[in-house]
């Protein structure tokens, strides 16, 4: 079973279909080292080649990946992307440990209500999420469990 870190939903995410050939479901199933759980308006079909893109982070967090599942929800669908080399999963990871620290510093900003320093929240974030989010088997409040 590999571990999906749920993406922040208040942080955009593009999914951009690349040409390329779909992963067949067997192989999917051993070439993920881990990914990204992020919400889509669309489905897509396990398999497909995609491209993640962050935003906000300009033009250098596009990541390659696979679909490697997709859900329906009440609005829209979670999709799990499976990153399949290391220096990806890695880059992903590293952008997505930032998402998760400004969506720890929104959330702080308005329980408190006020501006925060973003470098105390990010000491604050990495003091109490780092362990979690760099194990291998992320907890439930940080990741979802795919297939």
């Amino acid at each position: 079973m590999r571990h999906f870190l749920r993406h922040p939903s208040d942080m955009p995410v593009e999914l951009i279909v690349r040409k390329q050939a779909p992963v067949p479901k067997q192989r999917l199933n051993n070439i993920s080292l881990g990914g990204v759980a992020c919400n889509s308006k669309r489905a897509f079909r396990r398999g497909t080649a995609v491209e993640m893109r962050i935003p906000v982070f300009g033009e250098y967090a596009r990541y390659p990946g696979v679909v490697a599942w997709c859900r329906k929800q009440e609005e829209g669908y979670l999709v799990g992307i499976a990153f399949v080399d290391e220096d990806t999963l890695f880059r992903a990871r590293m952008v997505e440990q930032v998402c998760q620290i400004e969506h720890y510093r929104h959330q702080r900003e308005q329980e408190l209500g006020c501006t925060l320093c973003a470098e105390v929240v990010a000491q604050e974030w990495i003091a109490e999420h780092a362990v979690e989010f760099s194990q291998a088997s992320l907890n439930s409040d940080l990741g979802y469990r795919g297939a």
